[in-house]
């Protein structure tokens, strides 16, 4: 073996025992975990992006005005008529803030107006709120909202679902078309209730937003 062969695989032994440099990291000083997930550092986020809390009156996921009214609904299943037929309570009379002038008296669209108040989506051309069901379809009529109810239409969570003098507020649709609803002055209460495909004989269906 001749001198020029002996130093050469010494060279060769000698660079093994050394790892190779590492390259050089990108512009920017990207960390190597960041590099491994595609995202950028933390430090790059904005102040306060990480776990912010989002506001109370609003889904985890944000969503429709529909989906929002229907939240505020959801909370308050099982609020009932103090005394029982009274069509009154102190909560009873907070749902009816939501609309403009009203009294004592039946008080299923006085609860469905304060859902949607509650939704940043006010029912009335002024936001006003309806305590009339009747007055309440007829502004969705007028503005392009209202959908006519029949065994072949399907209504959204969220939507407004109406008869003749009572309202309330879509929750779920099963895949055979019945309607699950949260109705306010139903049997004296904010209540959950199931309907056929049709709604049960309903007028139709109001669209938030």
């Amino acid at each position: 073996m001749s001198v020029e062969s002996v130093l050469a695989r010494i060279a060769e032994i000698g660079g093994g025992l050394h790892p190779p440099s590492a390259p050089p990291a990108p512009a920017g000083g990207t960390s190597f975990a960041s590099v491994l997930a595609g995202q950028p550092l933390l430090s790059n986020v904005p102040a306060g992006a990480a776990g912010a809390a989002l506001p109370v009156s609003w889904p985890a996921a944000g969503g429709s005005a529909g989906m929002r009214a229907l939240q505020a609904a959801q909370g308050e299943v099982g609020q009932a008529e103090f005394p029982p037929g009274s069509n009154d309570s102190p909560r009873i009379a907070m749902y009816r803030q939501a609309t403009a002038g009203s009294g004592v008296g039946p008080w299923c669209a006085y609860f469905v107006s304060w859902a949607a108040a509650q939704a940043g989506a006010p029912v009335g051309e002024a936001g006003q709120g309806f305590g009339s069901v009747d007055a309440l379809y007829g502004w969705a009529q007028r503005t392009g909202r209202a959908t006519p109810a029949s065994p072949m239409t399907r209504p959204n969570p969220g939507d407004l679902i109406v008869w003749d003098e009572h309202i309330g507020i879509v929750e779920s649709v099963d895949a055979d078309g019945t309607i699950h609803t949260i109705e306010g002055n139903s049997s004296n209460m904010v209540a959950r209730r199931t309907h056929d495909a049709g709604g049960d004989g309903a007028v139709g269906y109001v669209r938030l937003g």
